[in-house]
Parts: structure tokens; C-alpha cells; sequence
């Protein structure tokens, strides 16, 4: 009993939360889209010129970086679409 007690805590203290943050992160990098300014992982801050599957391109100042989108952390301004 006080095993099956440990493993219910740590699935609601651990586990759970980790889950939700995954799967959010997950809908936050299918929503990107370009004109957003956004913050990778490395702690760059850019915007999307660039959307396809499963990579990014981001406007750092003049300069273009491609990237994978998973790499995002977090998006500073959702923005409307960049226009052409």
C-alpha cells in the first residue's frame, strides 16, 4: 500500500504536470506562423520568416537562421501573417 500511495503522488506531482507542459508546447509550435517574434532555446530572439513541416527560419537582426521547430521555447507577440 505505501508503494501504490508513492507511485499516485509522484504520477500527480511529476508526471502530470510534465504531460500538460509537453502537449502544450506541442499545439504552440504547430500554431507558428511567420511574423511571430519568438525565443528559441539558445535565448535568441527573432522573427518567422518561414514556416514547413518540421523547420523554422528566423530573421535575427539582417541575418536568416533555419532551425527545427521544436527548438522554439516560447512566442513573445503573436502576430498577424507577414504580408510579401
Amino acid at each position: 500500500v505505501p508503494l501504490l500511495l508513492i507511485f499516485v503522488i509522484m504520477y500527480f506531482f511529476l508526471i502530470r504536470p510534465q504531460q500538460k507542459r509537453v502537449k502544450e508546447h506541442a499545439g504552440m509550435v504547430e500554431a507558428l506562423r511567420r511574423g511571430d517574434e519568438v525565443v528559441t532555446q539558445g535565448g535568441l530572439i527573432g522573427k518567422i520568416k518561414k514556416v514547413s513541416d518540421d523547420e523554422v527560419t528566423v530573421a535575427l537582426g539582417s541575418t536568416e537562421v533555419r532551425g527545427v521547430k521544436t527548438t522554439i521555447a516560447s512566442v513573445k507577440a503573436k502576430t498577424e501573417p507577414a504580408k510579401d
